[in-house]
C-alpha cells in the first residue's frame, strides 16, 4: 500500500514523497507526481530512504556510556532507567545551580514544525537557557527586511517568467534542485542565466555564464552594476520616487563605486561588470534566485541589503513575478508555532547561547553549561571550531543526552544515548522554508525498535520532571489537530476545501502573493533605514588576516546534506574523500599537485585534504565541498574545525565562509612548520 509523506530534510521544498507500506515496513520510496511543488521529483538521497531507516548500525533502544567521553562504549539500557537518570540528574543540577544550567541544542536535522519546535515549550518549562537557532541564514533574512520588510520575495516557480535571471552565491542543483527546474524551463526559451558564486560548482552547467568573485565581495559587485544602471540612465527613477526611501541620498554615495574600484576587490573584470549590469538593466524581466553562501561573512546581512537592492534600482519590484527570489515566501505564518513552543510556559527570562558559539559555551568557566540536551544536530561536524567544541564535550561534569538515530560524532560524547525517529515514524505538519506550501504527513509506520519522535520523548521527560500541564499529555496527532483546526489568517487563504485536503494527509500551495504591496512601515522600499547602525548601506570589507593568505570557503554537496546520510555507503562513495579545491595559481608556488595530500591550517586546526586543483575559482580562494563526519576524515578533523565562532554584522549568524588559511604539503618537515 502506497501511503503519502513529506521529506523532513533541511531543503527548501518539503518534496511531496509516496511510500509503500509492507508488512509493516517502508520497502519503496518515489516522488508524489500530485505535490504542488515538486510534482514527482525527488533527490537521490530520499529514493534510497528505507536503506537509511532500516540501516544495521541505526539506535534501536537507549544506552548509557561505558568507556570514555568520545570512545563510543555504550551499553543497552530501558527506557525507564534511561528516564530516571535524566530527571534525576537535571533535578539535582536545577537545585544546585539552577535551570539556566541546562541547555538544549537543535537545529535542523529535521524540519517538521512539531517535532522541530516542541522542545521549546519542555525547556520554556523547565527554565532553561535558550539556544540561539541561527547556524543558516538568519543575516541573509536580516539583510533583506532591512531593505523590503514583510515583503515577500519571488516564490521559485516565478523564475520562469524572467529574461535574465542572476543565480547569486547559490548551488542550486545541491540545495534548490526545484528552483533549478523551474529556471531551467525557461532557457528553453530566450532567457539567459548567469551564476555567480565564488566557485564553479555543478549548478554552472545549467547557466549561460559563471562569473566568479572573490569571497564576501559580493556587495561591491552589487554596488558596482547599480553605479551603471544609474550612469547608464537605466535607473527607473519614477519608480523608486514613487516607491523608494532615500534613492537620491544613496545615489549620491554610488559615484565611488566604479567598475575599475569594483574590479581590484571583486577579482571581476570591469567589462565583465560592465556588461552585466547592462543585460540586467536592459531585461524586460530581470531576477535573482540568491543563495545563502554570500551571507555567512562579518558583512553578511549588508552584502543581502545590497543585493536587495539592485532589482529596486531596476525597477523590478513594479511588476508581478520578477525581482528577487530566496527570502520569505510569505506574509504570515502558516501554521501559530508558538501552539507548539508555548513560549508563554517560561516564568522568567534565561540567558541566551548562540549555536555558533556552542563551543565558547561550553569551555566557559565563569558562568558553566551543567547538562546540554542534543536533538537534530550533530554539533561535532556542522558547528563552528571543532576542536574547542570536542574539549568541551570532553567535560566529565557535563552531563550530555543525545536524542539520535545514529552514533554520530556528538552523540559518542553523550552520557545518556535516547533513539530517534525517521519522519516516517511520527505525525508532522511541514511548512517550506522556500515555497508557500504546507503539508500534512501521519506516521506511515511504527516507530522501529524503542524509537520514540521528539515529542514523545520529551513528554515522557515531562512526567519525569512533575509537569502538569495538559499540553504535556497531548499525542503529537492531537497537536496536529489543534494546529489545523485553528488555522492562522495566513492559512485561511487558501480555499476551504483545500483544507479539509490537507487534514487528511497531503501538501497545498498558497495563493501567489502581490509583491508589488511593499511590507515596511512607510510602504517603501527603504535605500536609507533610519533604524539601523548602518542608516546608508555601503560596502564593508570583510577583515584580512595577513598571516594567512587564502581564503577558505564551505560549500554544499549534492551527495549528502549537512552531515546527513553519512549511513549511505553509495551516497558516500559517490561524495569521495575530503577534497580542498586550489587554483593552481596557488598551489604552483607551494609545490602542490593534484591528488596530493595536503594540510589547510590556521590558528584552530590544522585539518588534512587531498587537493583538487581547479581553475573554477580565484586565486585566493580554497573551497571545500561537503560535511564530513570524523569517520571519513583524513587526520581526525573536518573543515570545521578551521571556522572561527565570530558572528556576521546583523543577524548573529554564522561566518563559516570568513575564514582565512594556509596549505602545506601533508609531509613531515611540513608537520614541524606548523
Amino acid at each position: 500500500m502506497w501511503e503519502k509523506a513529506i521529506c523532513p530534510y533541511d531543503c527548501p521544498a518539503s518534496c511531496g514523497l509516496l511510500v509503500k507500506v509492507e508488512n509493516g515496513k517502508i520497502t519503496e520510496v518515489k516522488g508524489d507526481l500530485g505535490h504542488p511543488v515538486s510534482g514527482g521529483i525527488i533527490c537521490r538521497k530520499m529514493k534510497g530512504y528505507p536503506a537509511s531507516v532500516y540501516h544495521s548500525e541505526r539506535i534501536l533502544y537507549p544506552m548509557r556510556r561505558t568507556g570514555k567521553k568520545g570512545e563510543g562504549k555504550f551499553c543497552r539500557i530501558s527506557w525507564e532507567e534511561a528516564v530516571e537518570e535524566i530527571s534525576s540528574r537535571w533535578k539535582d543540577i536545577i537545585e544546585k545551580w539552577g535551570s539556566e544550567t541546562i541547555l538544549p541544542a537543535v537545529y535542523s536535522g529535521v524540519m517538521s514544525d512539531i517535532q522541530r519546535n516542541c522542545g521549546h515549550a519542555f525547556f520554556n518549562r523547565l527554565g532553561a537557557s535558550r539556544i540561539v537557532m541561527t547556524l543558516c541564514s538568519s543575516a541573509k533574512g536580516e539583510g533583506y527586511r532591512q531593505v523590503m520588510g514583510n515583503t515577500p520575495s519571488l516564490s521559485p516557480e516565478e523564475l520562469k517568467d524572467s529574461d535574465f535571471c542572476l543565480v547569486w552565491g547559490c548551488h542550486a542543483k545541491a540545495t534548490r534542485i526545484h528552483s533549478l527546474i523551474d529556471r531551467v524551463n525557461k532557457k528553453k526559451d530566450k532567457g539567459r542565466t548567469v551564476l555567480i558564486d565564488v566557485y564553479q560548482n555543478d549548478t554552472a552547467s545549467y547557466a549561460d555564464q559563471v562569473v566568479l568573485v572573490r569571497p564576501g565581495t559580493d556587495g561591491m559587485l552589487a554596488l558596482a552594476m547599480m553605479h551603471v544602471l544609474v550612469r547608464e540612465h537605466l535607473a527607473d527613477e519614477e519608480f523608486l520616487r514613487e516607491k523608494a526611501q532615500g534613492f537620491d541620498e544613496f545615489k549620491e554615495t554610488l559615484r565611488e563605486y566604479t567598475v575599475q574600484k569594483a574590479e581590484r576587490i571583486t577579482g571581476v573584470r570591469a567589462d565583465v561588470i560592465e556588461q552585466l549590469a547592462l543585460e540586467y538593466g536592459r531585461a524586460q524581466a530581470p531576477s535573482i534566485l540568491l543563495g545563502s553562501g554570500n551571507s555567512r561573512y562579518r558583512n553578511g546581512a549588508m552584502t543581502v541589503r545590497l543585493i536587495t537592492l539592485l532589482p529596486a534600482v531596476a525597477g523590478a519590484w513594479k511588476k508581478p513575478r520578477i525581482g528577487l527570489c530566496g527570502c520569505r515566501v510569505t506574509r504570515g505564518g502558516l501554521t501559530d508555532l508558538d501552539q507548539i513552543r508555548r513560549p508563554d510556559f517560561r516564568k522568567k527570562p534565561a540567558k541566551s547561547v548562540n549555536i555558533n558559539q556552542l563551543a565558547g559555551a561550553l569551555l566557559d568557566e565563569k558562568d558553566p553549561i551543567q547538562s546540554l540536551y542534543v536533538y537534530g544536530l550533530n554539533p561535532v561536524d556542522t558547528v563552528s571550531d571543532q576542536n574547542a567544541l570536542r574539549k568541551g564535550l570532553m567535560r566529565e561534569d557535563l552531563f550530555t543526552v543525545v536524542h539520535e538515530r545514529f552514533l554520530t560524532d556528538t552523540a559518542r560524547y553523550a552520557d545518556i544515548v535516547l533513539p530517534a525517529t525517521f519522519s516516517v515514524e511520527q505525525t508532522d505538519i511541514y511548512r517550506a522554508y522556500g515555497y508557500p506550501s504546507i503539508g500534512f504527513a501521519p506516521k506511515a509506520v511504527e516507530p522501529a525498535g524503542e524509537c520514540k519522535s521528539n515529542w514523545n520523548t520529551f513528554c515522557v521527560l515531562a512526567k519525569a520532571m512533575g509537569f502538569e500541564e495538559d499540553f504535556f499529555g497531548w499525542s503529537e496527532e492531537e497537536m496536529a489537530r489543534h494546529l489545523l483546526d485553528d488555522p492562522t489568517d495566513q492559512l485561511m487563504r487558501a480555499k476551504k476545501e483545500e483544507r479539509e485536503a490537507l487534514r487528511k494527509g497531503g501538501s497545498l500551495k498558497m495563493p501567489r502573493e502581490d509583491h508589488l504591496r511593499i511590507e515596511t512601515k512607510s510602504g517603501k522600499i527603504l535605500f536609507v533605514n533610519e533604524k539601523e547602525k548602518e542608516r546608508m548601506p555601503r560596502y564593508l570589507p570583510v577583515e584580512r588576516e595577513e598571516e594567512y593568505p587564502l581564503h577558505l570557503v564551505a560549500v554544499p554537496s549534492e551527495y549528502t546534506l549537512n552531515s546527513e546520510f553519512a549511513d549511505r555507503e553509495e551516497l558516500v562513495k559517490a561524495r569521495g574523500p575530503m577534497t580542498l579545491k586550489i587554483h593552481p595559481d596557488d598551489a604552483k608556488p607551494r609545490k602542490i599537485t593534484d591528488g596530493q595530500r595536503i594540510f589547510c591550517y590556521n590558528d584552530l586546526a590544522r585539518v588534512e585534504f587531498i587537493a583538487r586543483l581547479t581553475p573554477g575559482l580565484l586565486p585566493g580562494t580554497v573551497a571545500a565541498e561537503g560535511v564530513y563526519d570524523l569517520a571519513h576524515s583524513l587526520n581526525g578533523q573536518t573543515v570545521n574545525a578551521l571556522h572561527h565562532q565570530r558572528l556576521s554584522d546583523c543577524g548573529e549568524a554564522t561566518t563559516l565562509n570568513d575564514n582565512r588559511v594556509e596549505i602545506c604539503l601533508a609531509r613531515e618537515e611540513s608537520l614541524q612548520e606548523l
